[in-house]
């Protein structure tokens, strides 16, 4: 053996007994204390395959841990980054070999800590440690996380954006297995691959109202696929608000507007006209602007416009908004006028460009608009149903490669 000779202690039991017939065991060492074997050091009884001084590994090699010799056997190993990253490896059935089955990160420090027994059941102990190569800059995929910082509505998703392309199943899945979001109180939610370089995140309903939401990731120094490895990310905290929707029915000329799901103000308005019709289903809002100029030649429209417009709620990328429309007010509740927008009298418009924040929800119903797509227009995640969202996850099923059709003849201002 090559460790220090153990001492043996003697132990003692006594059974005492009482009248009654009860009978309680006692067990301890001579000197009243509990028996604890403090493990050797198993420095002669293992090898590893890490650098040797300050030489640093190749994170594309599997780490190795062996037993050294017949007299002792590895029971566990343990390999950690300074994140706190656990490495996955197999030990053999006869504790000789343990190897890593999940690539290392590249630029992190590993703390290997390996226990054994001897060929009398004594443990022993010996701990490791080791720098992986830092991959070239151009090799990293960094992500940044979407919206900024701020309070949101309860239908705000949460966007990342890659610095490169990422494709396969495999290489996706390490991306987004790396991407955390947790909220409080804790709510379902998934990650849907947009396109190669975007992914959104929703919960299955709407956010809690009140609710924390914490954005993070694990990526940097995993290895996504050859050549490319993760980089950096910033984290991001986002507090939800109360639940605000307004719910436009185009056919009624009218716009109901909830808080928490109690009525706070229902407001006469007119929206797309023939040929123009605004689009059904949900968009979150994107944005306001106190004051827009639309044109007609922005759209192609054949009447001519070009008018200021004031109190403007954005709630696509093609300009569709809700804004002040002075000049269709005897219109409003009665006809559809507008080139797509939802307009209403100045005073209705302010109200609502106050009341409403971004993330909260604007729903049209019973317009002869087109749908509201998913993706590519602004922010149409909550018209896909969550089965299907699902789907989008390279976690659970294969995700489909290849950007969200977007017209950018659409993208302008509209009234």
């Amino acid at each position: 053996m090559s460790h220090s000779p153990r001492i043996r202690t003697v132990l003692s039991c006594t059974m005492l007994v009482t009248a009654l017939g009860a009978g309680v065991t006692a067990c301890g060492t001579s000197d009243g204390h509990p028996l604890s074997a403090q493990p050797y050091d198993a420095a002669g009884q293992v090898a590893f395959n890490g650098p040797v001084g300050s030489q640093k590994a190749d994170p594309d090699k599997p780490l190795e841990v062996t037993a050294q010799g017949e007299d002792g056997r590895i029971t566990d190993v343990t390999a950690t980054d300074a994140m706190g990253r656990h490495v996955a490896g197999e030990l053999s059935a006869d504790g000789a070999r343990w190897h890593s089955t999940t690539p290392l990160a590249a630029g992190a420090h590993y703390t290997v800590r390996v226990s054994t027994e001897d060929d009398e059941g004594a443990p022993g102990r010996k701990i490791m440690t080791f720098d992986t190569n830092t991959p070239d800059k151009k090799k990293r995929l960094k992500v940044t996380f979407g919206p900024e910082a701020g309070k949101y509505g309860v239908g705000q998703p949460v966007t990342a954006s890659l610095s490169a392309p990422v494709k396969g199943k495999e290489a996706r899945a390490v991306v987004e297995r790396a991407l955390k979001v947790r909220s409080v109180p804790a709510t379902e939610g998934a990650w849907y691959w947009v396109d190669s370089e975007t992914l959104h995140y929703r919960p299955k309903e709407y956010w809690p109202t009140g609710a924390t939401v914490s954005v993070s990731s694990n990526l940097e120094g995993l290895k996504i696929k050859d050549k490319l490895w993760g980089g950096e990310a910033k984290p991001l905290k986002l507090t939800i608000g109360d639940r605000v929707e307004a719910v436009t029915d185009a056919s009624a000329h009218r716009m109901t507007v909830y808080r928490n799901g109690e009525v706070i103000n229902s407001i006469p308005v007119t929206t797309g006209k023939p040929g123009y019709s605004t689009r059904n289903g949900v968009k979150v809002v994107l944005g306001k602007e106190y004051s827009v100029r639309m044109t007609s030649a922005s759209i192609g429209a054949s009447d001519f416009y070009d008018k200021m417009v004031y109190y403007a709620t954005r709630v696509t990328d093609s300009g569709e908004y809700v804004h002040a429309a002075p000049w269709s007010v005897g219109s409003q509740g009665t006809a559809n006028t507008s080139h797509g927008c939802t307009g209403m009298s100045t005073g209705n418009a302010a109200w609502f460009y106050e009341t409403v924040r971004q993330g909260d929800l604007v729903t049209v119903i019973n317009s002869n608009g087109e749908d509201m797509p998913t993706f590519g227009n602004g922010l149409g995640d909550w018209n896909m149903g969550w089965k299907k969202w699902r789907e989008g996850s390279a976690l659970l099923t294969a995700a489909k490669d290849g950007p969200a059709a977007v017209d950018a003849a659409r993208l302008r201002p509209r009234v």
